[in-house]
């Protein structure tokens, strides 16, 4: 299962989100939930770019966004984009994605 976790700021911006795990609906190489959450995850975090105020984590199974500044509107935008695909295929494929967040 894919467990995902949210956590917002006091000023209401996410400034936490970190990914673990596989989905394991498929076999290895045919996973498309897998596949659905690395590609949105992946093509996010490309298009982020004030990397100097946060933490980036990248990894098979594994990915972490930390902010330690607020973030601009661009990245902002980014993040929610982000979250808004993980929430949609969580949405699609419930009994393989858990979503958690302080919200």
């Amino acid at each position: 299962m894919i467990k995902i976790q949210i956590g917002h700021a006091s000023n209401n911006q996410v400034n936490f989100l970190e990914v673990r795990g596989h989905a394991n609906s498929a076999p290895h190489g045919e996973d498309i939930v897998c596949a659905g959450v690395s590609a949105v995850i992946t093509g996010g975090f490309n298009n982020l770019r004030n990397h100097k105020d946060y933490e980036l984590k990248l990894d098979e199974g594994y990915a972490l966004f930390k902010a330690s500044a607020p973030l601009d509107a661009h990245d902002e935008t980014v993040i929610e984009t982000i979250i808004c695909g993980l929430k949609s295929i969580h949405e699609s494929y419930p009994e393989f994605i858990n979503v958690k967040t302080d919200k």
